[in-house]
């Protein structure tokens, strides 16, 4: 089994799903082999990559999970897509223990052709985003350049604590990337010095920019990367790309 990646920050609004989008995108384009798991009820992975969102979502359906991943446009890229459901939301969310053991092998059940599994989370710190966290080797936080993303993150980092202290517990400290990054904004500055004096060498020296490119893409059902490939934005997240392999 390879790097499975949780993409997770309570806050909406922060390029998440974005994140996990391009960073798909743009490892399975460096030739890695990559599957993106669309964990949040809200489904934009899967539509932001071209997909329809499915009846019933595979982690609580009786198919088996290989059955229902599907390929994307991108060579290398596959998708588990997700569901609106809210009896699937409901089924998910229930013991954060017994979800985490039943998506940790779901995740190693047949699925170890994968360099890379890519989990979008939702915008909460519920038991969906608890349950992907134990289920992950990795956590990669997006914040915003924005004071309020500040706010509440001591939360996310205790979740995330907790989640590490538990027993066969696998998750490490990914990274910390900052999104929707305005160089001509003093704010932006300080949020920067603020999070590396803090967190230090886990924040990635990648920044992603506030780029319209990035924010129109999803609607063509595309990553960035594959919209608009010259723009900042792209060259942003293959610049994260490196980096997260880098990591390794």
């Amino acid at each position: 089994m390879g790097r499975i990646l949780c993409v997770a920050n309570q806050k909406g609004g922060v390029g998440k799903t974005t994140t996990a989008i391009n960073l798909a995108v743009g490892l399975a384009k460096g030739g890695q082999r990559v599957l993106l798991v669309d964990f949040d009820p809200q489904c934009n992975a899967t539509s932001g990559i071209g997909r329809r969102p499915l009846e019933s979502h595979p982690l609580v359906s009786q198919r088996p999970l290989r059955e229902a991943i599907v390929p994307t446009d991108v060579e290398r890229l596959d998708l588990l897509p997700g569901s609106r459901s809210f009896q699937d939301v409901e089924a998910m969310a229930g013991s954060s223990e017994t979800q985490s053991e039943v998506l940790s092998r779901h995740l190693s059940g047949g699925l170890t052709a994968y360099d890379f599994v890519l989990i979008d989370c939702p915008p909460s710190l519920g038991q969906l985003t608890q349950t992907a966290l134990a289920s992950s080797t990795e956590v990669l936080m997006p914040i915003q350049c924005e004071y309020f993303a500040l706010e509440g993150l001591a939360q996310m980092i205790e979740l995330i604590r907790r989640v590490m202290a538990r027993p066969d517990n696998r998750l490490a400290f990914g990274g910390i990337v900052l999104t929707m990054y305005d160089h001509t904004l003093e704010l932006t500055h300080e949020v920067d010095r603020e999070v590396r004096d803090f967190f230090g060498e886990i924040v990635f020296d990648t920044v992603v920019p506030r780029d319209v490119a990035v924010a129109e893409a999803p609607s063509h059902g595309r990553s960035v990367i594959s919209h608009s490939p010259r723009t900042r934005g792209a060259r942003a997240y293959v610049e994260l790309c490196m980096e997260v392999l880098e990591r390794d």
